[in-house]
């Protein structure tokens, strides 16, 4: 593990940072953030936490949106977060429809293996955030530790069938929203330190 690679994370878009739309988030102006959720990647990267961004937009492939709509929404995205402190460190996604069967569609691992690579990162110390039983699986597939977070789709399903997805999914923890899942990390980060005052002799 070289000692330059960076604490990172990978989370979903829709569903994690703001509101999931049935019909596709076309436009910067349907982009609704989930209260909260900004303000927990900005509290993440003041930690010291990178988050790079791994979302599904079938809608290109399926001619719904387009390459130019969604750079739009990601910027209004970007610059949203950077009212809050916060940023993004990259954005990956996978234009492809459901029908094209390509590696990169979550289920699929491969835009995790692609984000490892661009960053030099062990997946297995890469947290991934999810609210579909899809991304955990993804999350599974890569070797990254899954936490399932209770809003967007997540938050449509009842109590046993997420207790299902988690049981599917072994190692899942989870959370209320993004902000209890920054608080769980950041705690069990705290938690991890060594106590580097009491190892110097008196």
């Amino acid at each position: 593990m070289p000692v330059t690679a960076p604490k990172l994370m990978i989370i979903g878009r829709d569903g994690i940072l703001n509101h999931f739309r049935e019909d596709h988030v076309k436009e910067p102006e349907e982009l609704e953030p989930i209260p909260g959720a900004l303000e927990a990647v900005a509290q993440l990267n003041h930690a010291g936490w990178h988050v790079v961004l791994a979302t599904n937009q079938g809608g290109i492939g399926r001619g719904l949106v387009d390459m130019a709509s969604v750079n739009a929404v990601h910027l209004r995205l970007m610059k949203m977060l950077a009212a809050k402190g916060g940023r993004i460190d990259a954005v990956f996604f996978c234009p492809h429809a459901p029908e094209e069967a390509c590696d990169c569609r979550k289920p699929q691992p491969g835009m995790m293996f692609d984000i490892a690579r661009r960053y030099g990162v062990d997946l297995k110390q890469v947290p991934m955030v999810a609210d579909t039983l899809r991304d955990l699986q993804a999350a599974q597939a890569a070797g990254c530790p899954p936490h399932l977070i209770k809003t967007g789709r997540a938050a449509e399903v009842t109590e046993d069938e997420r207790l299902q997805w988690v049981q599917s999914v072994p190692g899942t923890v989870v959370h209320d929203d993004l902000g209890a899942f920054a608080r769980y990390l950041l705690q069990r980060d705290a938690a991890a330190k060594p106590a580097s005052n009491d190892a110097q002799g008196h």
